[in-house]
């Protein structure tokens, strides 16, 4: 089900060839030109080209707290999210803080069904009886008013670290690490910061959870080595051993791939093809049947992170966590086996969800025009399980080109709804609930999240107010064009382009993904033959004009596109094929229509 099909659309890029390195493959200049990157930035994909951690707000007073909670041997206690992002971002405190010395390092992640979300005041209430001296909170914390300030009554001092946008206050925190809601620290040269160091911090406001408290690491470390901690620099910690688990995170929540944040997973992949990942991350590998020796970033994304975040979705997301701190291969594998059954599990929950969705609007286009759609679409089923509703929200999203939000019941049969909600480019989903909950106060129990996703919380007595609103929030704030999809194409490959080694270079040139789109292009192909895969998908042998030999092609989830007409134009991506240790060319149709 599609409202209509996207239009392709050509990325204007006409690079300079003598500004660009002679030794970068044409093509790759025309496809960094059409990202926005100048010859000067090729080359910076280096770890020393990150922005500085000292300039990310609130990040002294952090390192403070930590290193005195490491000098005076106190308990420290991560608090993450239940999502990937959280998983990696709390084995990554863990396992660092302990290679900068902290001994009594433990972690709590809360349950989703029992605890809610983050440092959450019911969370601080099961710590009463044996409370840590410091807790961590790592892609959480930033809206947790009442849990911070439970626990702060507890004599438990708090170092939030989170990226997800504030709200009119902060929480009472001891020290709060967010690029998104604290201005950098005054840098040295100026106050308030110099332009240069500005521009610098500026560059960390698209990290994840799990960035941020990497971040923090480099500055602690950066810190106690100032003040003469460490004998040598052979005797400093490797930090860069926690890189793979930086990558799997930054990729599985979605942020844009940024310079920064390209630098970080780049460094990640790279430790991942060279066997120095951990000993769950070559676990998840193997169970997931791709060889890391190949890795890139949708592995990471469409591999990885949807089965640690299968855990924190349907059952625990310890799981998931003990999985990204386990040493021994023996139990990374058999963590890494549970996590992939508890993602096929989630795999059938979603089908039967999407399906019931696409029902609900295929009623509404049938009992109403297609026009009285909502340009902000809400959803719910009282059988909908809480933990897969986000996963409804994209795919909807993604079919309907319209913001939605997916609602089930925090459990079965409360009168609480949690909801997931996904956006389009343009509209802000954070900024429209704050909107939402602006005009109609109360009618929202909680809600946070990014421009493209959000969550939130509220009875459901309000959802019909709710859906209205919400769409009437939509219907302001978005341009009606902006609901026509658009697929980018990168524009005609050559005939000698369509090569395994022009596929290599472009596979491995960067990390692609969000805010920084695979390379895709379009071309006028022959249909030489084609046949069905399964009920949905479609294999097709494709000739493009120009060149003799005919490319293998597949197209998934291509029911409306079979059978295809004998001449089209298609979108695709370049892949690799690898049969019996042979790479072979393969393109990876995007989407097809009459030529």
């Amino acid at each position: 089900m599609r409202m209509n099909a996207p239009a392709i659309r050509r990325r204007a890029a006409a690079p300079d060839a003598h500004a660009w390195p002679p030794d970068l493959h044409p093509l790759l200049a025309r496809v960094f030109a059409a990202r926005g990157l100048a010859p000067a930035d090729v080359a910076r994909i280096r770890l020393a080209d990150l922005a500085a951690p000292a300039l990310l707000g609130g990040v002294e007073r952090a390192c403070a707290l930590l290193d005195e909670a490491i000098a005076r041997d106190l308990r420290v206690l991560v608090v993450g999210d239940f999502d990937a992002d959280g998983a990696t971002g709390t084995a990554v405190a863990v396992r660092g803080l302990r290679l900068l010395g902290a001994r009594r390092v433990a972690y709590r992640v809360p349950n989703r069904f029992r605890d809610g979300y983050g440092l959450s005041a019911e969370l601080v209430a099961t710590l009463a009886g044996d409370p840590p001296d410091l807790i961590v909170t790592v892609d959480n914390g930033i809206a947790c008013h009442a849990g911070v300030a439970a626990a702060r009554a507890l004599g438990i001092r708090v170092v939030v670290t989170d990226h997800h946008l504030p709200g009119e206050t902060l929480p009472p925190a001891d020290a709060i690490v967010n690029p998104n809601a604290v201005l950098p620290e005054a840098c040295g040269h100026a106050s308030p910061p110099c332009g240069d160091c500005a521009r610098q911090a500026r560059g960390t406001a698209s990290l994840a959870g799990v960035g941020v408290v990497f971040y923090l690491l480099l500055a602690l470390r950066a810190r106690r080595r100032a003040r003469g901690a460490y004998a040598a620099p052979a005797a400093e910690p490797d930090l860069a051993a926690l890189l793979d688990l930086v990558a799997l995170g930054t990729v599985a929540d979605l942020v844009p791939l940024d310079a920064n944040n390209r630098i970080l997973v780049d460094a990640g992949l790279r430790r991942i093809r060279a066997g120095r990942c951990c000993a769950g991350v070559a676990a998840l590998y193997r169970s997931a049947g791709r060889d890391p020796r190949r890795a890139v970033a949708g592995d990471l994304g469409f591999a990885l992170g949807p089965r640690i975040n299968a855990a924190g979705r349907l059952d625990d997301m310890s799981l998931g966590i003990e999985c990204l701190l386990a040493d021994d291969p023996l139990r990374a594998t058999e963590l890494a086996e549970r996590l992939s059954a508890i993602n096929a599990e989630r795999q059938e929950l979603q089908a039967a969800m999407v399906e019931q969705a696409e029902a609900m609007i295929a009623a509404y286009l049938a009992r109403y025009r297609a026009e009285a759609l909502p340009y902000g679409i809400v959803l719910h089923e009282p059988d909908w399980h809480p933990g897969v509703v986000g996963l409804v929200a994209s795919k909807l999203k993604e079919r309907l080109h319209r913001p939605v939000v997916a609602c089930a019941p925090a459990e079965p049969g409360a009168a609480e709804l949690r909801g997931s909600a996904r956006s389009i480019p343009g509209f802000h989903l954070r900024d429209a609930l704050a909107e939402v909950d602006a005009l109609c106060p109360g009618l929202i129990a909680r809600f946070g999240g990014h421009a493209m996703a959000a969550g939130l919380s509220l009875p459901q007595a309000h959802l019909p107010r709710f859906a209205a609103e919400f769409d009437a929030v939509a219907r302001r704030r978005i341009d009606a064009e902006w609901l026509d999809a658009c697929a980018w194409s990168d524009g005609e490959l050559a005939p000698e382009e369509f090569t395994a080694e022009v596929a290599r270079v472009l596979r491995y040139a960067r990390p692609w993904g969000q805010g920084f789109a695979e390379p895709a292009f379009d071309n006028v192909f022959s249909v030489e033959s084609w046949r069905a895969v399964g009920e949905r998908h479609l294999r097709l042998t494709l000739r493009p004009e120009g060149r003799s030999e005919p490319v293998e092609a597949i197209m998934f989830d291509a029911a409306a596109a079979m059978p295809p007409p004998a001449r089209v134009r298609a979108l695709y991506q370049l892949d690799l094929n690898d049969w019996n240790g042979r790479e072979r060319l393969q393109l990876l149709v995007r989407h097809i229509e009459a030529a």
